[in-house]
């Protein structure tokens, strides 16, 4: 697992986690704004609101790509 600087380039969408680094934890993005410089998102099942400098995008490798996907339910498949 990579992270990378946030940068104006760099897009952000709600729904995605990102990398906190000042409390080391993973954060769901819920809202993003340049304009304002914040960042608010789901952490430890708690809100809260951040400057963006203080986030990495989370890049997985392609290896822990393929170990993801693994793990499907198939509780429903018929036999």
């Amino acid at each position: 697992m990579k992270f990378r600087k946030i940068t104006k380039d760099t897009k952000v969408f709600p729904g995605e986690y990102l990398f906190h680094e000042p409390s080391k934890n993973i954060v769901l993005v819920g809202a993003f704004n340049w304009e304002s410089d914040f960042i608010r998102g789901l952490a430890n099942g708690r809100v809260m609101e951040d400057k963006i400098t203080h986030f990495k995008k989370i890049i997985l490798e392609e290896h822990e790509r393929k170990k993801q996907l693994k793990g499907k339910c198939r509780g429903c498949k018929k036999a």
